[in-house]
């Protein structure tokens, strides 16, 4: 499986940024931040964080706010949100790629990754990185495709949730893409986060179980 670059993402910012906007992508955010809890006095991490939407979920409660994407442009919007929403002094915003994060271990109460693991060649190797860059008892929460993801039963429940237009589209688009790169049931995310030393996982599906939202732990000393 190739690895994708950040000039493939550096024409989408719009699009993304928009998808970031659906309703349906938004309580999935939403339900994604209750799930964290709170952010007060954290550190908080945002891997493949495209333009920082899902940050300022949090952002009047969090020590610091971290976001890396591989793409240029995803980080440039970013720090325009940040700086527009009065944000940038509690903000960094850095091009980095997941498998190799620019951060010392140790550095972070709470890590985020929605819609990036799955696309890496190797999942794994991106957790991995998560794990050392978070302290000892800090989280990692991310949201991937399911099992159950696919164009028909994307295609199924925007139907049933009268999901039309733009939203449909890239919720159709995200799930063309789920099937070309990983997906993954909850037994198998559940056993690749044990796998690299994660405790306490949990699951909450989403999207009438087209995704889920992985919460876990990172184990004391390890």
């Amino acid at each position: 499986m190739r690895k994708m670059n950040g000039e493939e993402f550096d024409e989408l910012v719009s699009f993304f940024d928009s998808m970031a906007r659906t309703t349906w992508l938004k309580e999935v955010h939403d339900h994604l931040k209750e799930v964290t809890g709170s952010w007060s006095e954290k550190d908080v991490l945002d891997v493949g964080c495209g333009t920082g939407r899902l940050l300022l979920r949090g952002a009047e409660e969090a020590n610091r706010l971290v976001g890396v994407d591989l793409s240029s442009e995803m980080i440039k919007a970013s720090i325009q949100q940040f700086f527009y929403h009065e944000l940038s002094g509690k903000s960094e915003f850095i091009v980095a790629d997941a498998e190799n994060l620019p951060f010392t271990d140790h550095s972070f109460d709470l890590a985020l990754s929605t819609c990036v693991m799955f696309l890496l060649p190797d999942p794994a190797k991106g957790i991995h990185e998560v794990h050392r860059v978070l302290k000892d008892d800090g989280q990692i929460v991310m949201l991937n495709p399911s099992g159950k993801m696919s164009q028909e039963n994307a295609a199924s429940y925007a139907k049933e949730h009268d999901i039309l237009g733009f939203e449909r589209t890239a919720l159709l688009k995200w799930s063309n893409v789920s099937t070309r790169r990983h997906r993954y049931s909850t037994d198998e995310m559940t056993e690749l986060l044990h796998n690299l030393k994660f405790t306490e996982v949990q699951h909450h599906e989403v999207l009438g179980g087209l995704a889920i939202i992985s919460k876990a732990k990172k184990a004391q000393n390890s």
